[in-house]
């Protein structure tokens, strides 16, 4: 009994195991399988999203731009581009590569669910602005156009993400780029920041870190061939050119009226008087939605009240509640005098 038993049981387990290997869907070989589709349908995803961004800012793609941006050898780019030109999304133009007008739709959607990701993590989490892409990356592959539209409406159709970047419309419509290179501007000019790029990570972060976010303004203090010295919210900054090429500004005309903008709530004195205007996009997540509640909204009248002995924290008189800020935070949050902000 014991030998027949064992067999029995020996049967039992080569089958389990064979079960598991290729049982459909959920076997090892399918899931195998998946991945790899999955894998391939990633690469053709991310190609899509570097011809495009190559077209919209007028610059041609190449085998070679292709392959460094995906990080793959020149052969996998070639057999990429065939793929590609295979499921009718690219077409060759000598050296060149252009998107067929399939191909610019189906990069629209992936951009779309990126930008649409990178806004709900700012503005309905606490996740660093480090680490919004990456995981916006994983999303984009992930999310449906259906799930897309919900979120979409669930964070009231932004129509930037929070570097800057237009976010495509469920029909696939993008306004075209606007600005120029913070490197552009003059000594003495003024500018409004429309846009930071956030790759390569390294440069994304020392912006991020030195507080240039979209809607801040920027005047250009000096410069030289090694180094731009910037006038921001008041502060002096020190960027190095080839970082400084990541920033995308507006030139303002009337310098004036721009070096205005740079008063925050942080500048106020006590028994001073203010109305909000604004909340810089540096402030986002729990953060921003804390001050909202506390009644930091345009339009708003606020009194610097009380300082504290250290000078931090300060407290503000914000429909007639007093709250305390400090100053990292009064500095988000930008104000008009009484009598401009109320006419």
């Amino acid at each position: 009994m014991t030998q027949p038993l064992i067999a029995l049981l020996v049967g039992i387990v080569g089958l389990a195991l064979i079960a598991l290997v290729v049982w459909p869907r959920s076997g090892l070989w399918a899931r195998l399988q998946t991945a790899r589709r999955r894998t391939a349908r990633v690469l053709i995803e991310d190609a899509l999203k570097h011809l495009y961004d190559y077209e919209y800012k007028n610059i041609s793609s190449t085998l070679e731009s292709l392959s460094g941006a995906l990080s793959i050898s020149t052969d996998e780019a070639t057999r990429l581009v065939a793929r590609l030109g295979e499921l009718h999304l690219l077409t060759y133009h000598g050296q060149q590569l252009q998107l067929t007008a399939e191909g610019r739709s189906y990069a629209l959607r992936i951009i779309r669910v990126h930008r649409l990701w990178e806004r709900y993590l700012s503005d309905e989490t606490d996740l660093g602005e480090s680490e919004w892409h990456a995981e916006a990356e994983k999303q984009e592959h992930r999310l449906s156009p259906e799930d897309a539209n919900a979120l979409a409406e669930r964070l009231g159709h932004p129509v930037f993400d929070p570097h800057g970047d237009p976010i495509p419309t469920e029909a696939g419509a993008i306004p075209p780029p606007q600005g120029l290179p913070l490197t552009s501007l003059k000594t003495g000019e003024t500018a409004g920041i429309v846009h930071v790029e956030d790759e390569p990570e390294a440069v994304y972060a020392q912006l991020v870190a030195l507080g240039l976010f979209p809607g801040m303004q920027v005047r250009m203090s000096d410069r030289s061939v090694d180094r731009l010295l910037l006038e921001v919210n008041g502060n002096e900054v020190v960027l190095a050119p080839v970082v400084a090429a990541n920033v995308t500004v507006v030139p303002l005309r009337r310098a004036a009226k721009a070096r205005e903008a740079f008063r925050t709530l942080a500048t106020l004195k006590p028994g001073e008087r203010a109305v909000i205007r604004g909340i810089s996009s540096a402030c986002h997540g729990l953060q921003r939605r804390r001050l909202m509640d506390l009644g930091v909204v345009p339009g708003t009248e606020v009194r610097a009240e009380l300082r504290s002995v250290s000078g931090d924290p300060v407290a503000y008189v914000i429909r007639g509640a007093t709250i305390a800020l400090r100053n990292q935070q009064a500095d988000l949050i930008y104000v008009d005098d009484v009598k401009r902000g109320a006419s």
